[in-house]
């Protein structure tokens, strides 16, 4: 079993990262295996909606990383997705990344696992959390819980580290992640395996 983390901040090793690193940690030592895939700090563009991923070969703009993530997508069994807040709202990339990343590979997450996590200064996380975890409920994907909203507070990774609660909350992220994980795996074969899927039905509000 392995859990893709996907660090959205800029900074590769700042407080995002930092507890990423948390949740790393605590997958390896209950026997999971993680990779920090980072975004890094170049242009990634904005989906602009043009349908051309419907094809399933993924988004049409190759000239960023997200492909690359798509690709890692693909063959992982759980998700944490981490960003920093900027403005009170999750940073431009991280929203960017995401929007294209569940149009083009959102099949291949759904009835997987999946955890949203937010570091800020000191504001605007819940509102970020709030954001990120409307990817998870329109994906038929299984929320990752915890013992509080996912978020930790510093303007370095070291202060990450004295938050206490914040680092208790990334613990309890990778815990219930594994525990998910190995649920589903006993699930294989199973009537359990997947849900009975209900087709899906689109209304207008304006006729």
């Amino acid at each position: 079993m392995k859990v893709l983390l996907v660090n959205g901040s800029p900074n590769k090793n700042g407080c995002t990262n930092q507890a990423l690193e948390i949740i790393a940690q605590e997958l390896k030592s209950q026997g999971v295996e993680s990779e920090i895939f980072w975004l890094g700090n170049g242009l990634i563009r904005s989906c602009i909606g043009c349908g051309g991923c419907k094809s399933g070969n993924g988004c049409v703009f190759n000239d960023d990383i997200l492909n690359t993530l798509g690709e890692k997508v693909k063959t992982a069994d759980g998700y944490v997705f981490g960003a920093p807040v900027h403005y009170a709202s999750p940073n431009g990339a991280t929203i960017s990344a995401l929007d294209r990343l569940f149009y083009s590979y959102g099949r291949y997450m759904q009835f997987k696992p999946a955890a949203n996590i937010v570091s800020a200064r000191r504001a605007g996380t819940t509102a970020s959390y709030d954001v990120l975890n409307k990817y998870i409920g329109i994906n038929n994907m299984l929320q990752v819980p915890s013992t509080y909203w996912n978020m930790v507070h510093g303007s370095k990774p070291e202060d990450v580290l004295q938050d206490e609660e914040g680092v208790c909350i990334m613990r309890a992220v990778a815990s219930n992640m594994v525990w998910l994980l190995k649920l589903l795996e006993s699930a294989k074969g199973t009537d359990l395996e997947k849900p009975v899927l209900i087709q899906k039905v689109k209304t207008n509000f304006i006729r």
